[in-house]
């Protein structure tokens, strides 16, 4: 019975507090107004961050630079469709980063009208088919013919990334028979990849640049993409929903401040391999590199 009432006292104050919220909300009082309005610009920015490695280290430089300059924000990891979803239906107001206008095109075909390319973080990503350089074939063209060599299989990373549904594509449009692409996660391929390549046998797996691969493993190339299934080159875009830049400019102005190179990149991509978190590899970096925050909360 106490239960009962205590439930039913709770009940009435919560009606009584939308109540008077509502008379509150039609009176003329500038100060309320204000209030109102500070409260609204100081909500948090929804990030969506995709979990790749690239995408881990520069959300952690860009997220350290917010905390700096006292920015509330709230991180949101998903898949990388997910994301997209997300924030073109508004629920999420920043997702970093996207790989444009290549690799996340069908993304961008689906989603791109309610989407909003804030800014480029860097320039000359590339994604594709890699061999280690003593497989003696330099183009896709030359996989026919050679499935078995590969054990029938292209190394691949998580389903639904935009490398994965390309390399669909290679397949088809090479008509690469005896080819099956297999989904694992990032680490599960480049272990795959350092294990064949201890052993010289014979893998094609798909990656880009930046990787910290590139950095760690000797002797990886691209094969050339003659029919350009994988695109030339990629920017790293940080995207916005539709209406962020009317809705919070001053964020919107620190996001079009931040940019990295594609070494500096990789170059945090490596600590993160080597043991350190994003946040750990980020604030060293940042130690290195003060003058990047000073660009972004533009305190230069």
């Amino acid at each position: 019975m106490k239960n009962k009432y205590v439930k039913l006292l709770a009940c009435f104050m919560v009606i009584l507090a939308i109540a008077v919220s509502g008379c509150t909300d039609t009176q003329d009082d500038t100060g309320e107004a204000e209030a109102a309005e500070t409260s609204t610009t100081t909500e948090k920015v929804k990030i969506g961050v995709v979990q790749w490695d690239d995408s881990r280290a520069a959300s952690a430089v860009f997220t350290q630079i917010l905390d700096e300059g006292g920015y509330e924000y709230e991180i949101v990891s998903a898949d990388l469709g997910g994301l997209y979803q997300a924030t073109a239906q508004g629920d999420l107001d920043v997702l970093i980063h996207a790989w444009l206008p290549a690799t996340q095109a069908p993304y961008w075909e689906k989603y791109g009208d309610d989407l909003n390319k804030a800014q480029v973080v860097a320039s000359g990503a590339k994604c594709g088919l890699v061999v280690p350089e003593y497989v003696p074939i330099d183009t896709i063209d030359e996989l026919k013919g050679n499935a078995s060599k590969f054990d029938n299989q292209i190394g691949g990373i998580e389903p639904g990334a935009g490398i994965m549904q390309n390399t669909e594509s290679c397949i088809a449009d090479y008509d690469l028979e005896g080819y099956e692409l297999y989904s694992s996660s990032t680490v599960g391929m480049t272990t795959e990849l350092q294990d064949k390549i201890d052993n010289e046998e014979w893998v094609v797996v798909t990656l880009w640049r930046p990787h910290w691969s590139f950095a760690r493993i000797d002797g990886l190339k691209f094969l050339e993409d003659s029919q350009g299934v994988y695109g030339e080159s990629d920017d790293l875009i940080i995207l916005t929903r539709t209406g962020f830049e009317e809705d919070n400019p001053e964020f919107y102005q620190l996001i079009q401040n931040f940019e990295m190179d594609l070494s500096d990149i990789e170059s945090l991509m490596i600590a993160i391999d080597e043991g350190k978190t994003p946040d750990e590899a980020a604030d060293e970096w940042l130690a290195e590199n003060p003058e990047k925050a000073d660009e972004v909360l533009g305190t230069q």
